[in-house]
């Protein structure tokens, strides 16, 4: 952060960031039928507790918190939601091949729903807990889309979901080294 007269101004440069994940290629946007048993399923992952919109909103909430303090930090945070966005994508145009909405509510198999709400976020004070709020949510996330392959008789679904999983174990590894470097 620099100090111009009276003026603060955050001088990290986020200009060419780009979305940080594994250097492969996504399998094809596509599914084996209509089945809006699993797009209820991906809604979880889109919208839920878990979810690319928790993990955005977290990474976003992080990066701007520290930006002007911590650039290097807030650069690869700002990245990881990118890639998060990538995968928002991605599950939303595969809830609408399924048959389902995107309406940012989450349906549960009881008959449930709820819409995404910023309470799902975990909002720590320092770096250090930051990420190790990270490295615990995309622990949940592998956890869940796992949970989800296993429920989803979908080889194409199920080639997508495997995919993010290799991103978020990336995103797991990026954090742990940020944490050992503090």
């Amino acid at each position: 952060m620099e100090n111009k007269g009276n003026t603060l101004v955050n001088d990290c440069n986020f200009m060419g960031i780009k979305p940080i994940m594994m250097d492969l290629p996504y399998p094809p946007i596509q599914v084996r039928g209509k089945n809006l048993s699993y797009a209820n399923l991906l809604s979880l992952d889109y919208c839920g507790a878990v979810s690319e919109m928790s993990a955005i909103t977290q990474y976003i909430n992080n990066e701007n918190r520290l930006s002007c303090e911590k650039c290097p930090v807030a650069k690869t945070l700002l990245g990881i939601a990118m890639a998060e966005m990538m995968h928002l994508q991605k599950l939303g145009e595969l809830i609408v091949l399924l048959g389902g909405n995107i309406n940012f509510v989450a349906k549960y198999r009881n008959g449930g729903a709820k819409m995404w709400t910023p309470e799902y976020l975990q909002i720590p004070e320092n770096l250090k807990n930051m990420l190790l709020a990270d490295i615990e949510s995309e622990k949940a996330a592998i956890a869940q889309y796992e949970a989800h392959i296993k429920m989803i008789k979908d080889d194409c679904v199920n080639a997508v979901l495997a995919r993010i999983i290799r991103d978020e174990e990336y995103h797991i590894m990026l954090l742990r080294t940020m944490l050992q470097t503090m």
